[in-house]
């Protein structure tokens, strides 16, 4: 392990690599379109055929991954999926990448992969054809890329974590106001400071940022031109924008898993993906987070908070702040309905806070994160069946999982 730590990305890549099989296994099942898959497996069908416009409320980039994936696989329930293993392995390597940025510590990113992984939420979006597990992958490199040039002050670097954040709005317009976080945290903390992102001017930096996000955003649209039917032009492409924002904010019909983004930092009202007879078994896939993580976390943002004020240490407010970013846009976004996935990200934040907190205080802490992480565990082999679609022993079976009566 010392040899590694010396290799950060070699160590982030077999972190990927160790965690990719978990994803992996039995993805084929259930063998039939799960939740929203009916929507994206749906696009990715068109985007093949290059027959027209569908599902035109998001951008093109994560529907055209379940397409490629579709494409080297098959119509087929690993092809829909397999893409998504893959953003998931990377999810969970840019927890650790995060942790490590914001730290210096391999200690810290390895707590960080480790609590993602165990924290369900990226287990079960790497399972299933869905835009949030693209949108998250490279979101979270975009922030690690951004924040590591910060250091190392390379304009390549900046231009890299662009393109990255470019191609995570491209997949969800949610990952949108991060762009704008980048700048304001650029300006923020190069104020007065010369050592940070040295040889870069402020409005090139900005500029550059903006452009090429923007940029990199607008070319994932390049197959919607060779549609066969209503095919984008270079004078369509920007009303094209508008009419996806209206789509973005029309009101829509109540539904039965609908919440309000308050309510996700505490699970009040997690989403079963899946709960019926399928593959000739009863069987569940239940988008909840592992309770020894995502409210241990909460506990671990406020601790960082209450650090950076007593010592002013940004590796504390760093995570802190961007939990709080990933739920708080959520205050503002103009959606008539929201869902406990859109908290995936912030998810992943507080699994990335958590790991920052236990190495901070790990003095004090001694012993107890060996039993924290043993705790974390039991709780993903208790919630696993319903966690990866196993076999339940009959139609009731979801009892034993749902502890309150708002995740049933």
């Amino acid at each position: 392990m010392p040899a590694l730590a010396r290799r950060p990305a070699l160590l982030a890549l077999l972190i990927a690599l160790a965690s990719w099989p978990l994803f992996l296994f039995r993805l084929s099942v259930p063998h039939m379109i799960v939740f929203d898959e009916i929507h994206y497996v749906a696009a990715a069908r068109q985007l093949i055929a290059l027959s027209g416009p569908t599902n035109i409320e998001h951008p093109l980039l994560a529907k055209e991954l379940i397409a490629a994936s579709m494409l080297a696989f098959g119509d087929t329930p690993f092809g829909w999926r397999f893409a998504s293993t893959i953003a998931g392995a990377a999810t969970v390597a840019g927890a650790f990448a995060l942790a490590l940025v914001v730290t210096r510590r391999v200690r810290a990113g390895l707590l960080a992969a480790i609590l993602t992984l165990l924290g369900f939420t990226v287990y079960v979006q790497a399972r299933i054809a869905m835009l949030d597990t693209f949108m998250l992958a490279f979101l979270i490199w975009g922030i690690v890329v951004l924040a590591g040039s910060m250091r190392g002050g390379s304009v390549t670097r900046w231009t890299a974590g662009a393109v990255l954040l470019g191609l995570a709005t491209a997949c969800k317009w949610a990952a949108a106001p991060y762009v704008a976080a980048a700048g304001v945290a650029f300006l923020v903390l190069r104020r007065g400071r010369t050592d940070r992102w040295p040889g870069m001017r402020t409005l090139p930096a900005l500029a550059l940022l903006g452009g090429v996000s923007v940029a990199t955003y607008f070319l994932t649209f390049a197959p919607a031109f060779f549609y066969t039917t209503d095919a984008l032009t270079p004078r369509t492409l920007l009303p094209f924008q508008y009419e996806m924002y209206q789509r973005q904010t029309q009101v829509l019909p109540p539904h039965t898993y609908q919440s309000n983004w308050w309510t996700w930092p505490l699970m009040i009202r997690p989403i079963w993906y899946l709960y019926e007879r399928a593959d000739e078994a009863q069987r569940g896939i239940l988008l909840i987070g592992n309770p020894a993580v995502m409210w241990g976390g909460l506990v671990a943002v406020a601790a960082c908070f209450a650090g950076w004020v007593k010592t002013g240490a940004a590796r504390l407010l760093a995570p802190a702040m961007l939990w709080t970013f990933a739920v708080g846009i959520f205050a503002v976004i103009p959606k008539s309905l929201g869902f406990y996935y859109y908290y995936y990200p912030a998810s992943v934040f507080v699994a990335v806070a958590l790991a920052v907190a236990l190495d901070e205080w790990r003095v004090p802490v001694g012993r107890g994160v060996e039993a924290y992480l043993l705790l974390a565990f039991a709780l993903t082999l208790y919630f696993l069946p319903v966690l990866s679609a196993q076999a339940l022993a009959h139609a009731g079976a979801f009892s034993r999982w749902t502890w309150f009566s708002s995740w049933i």
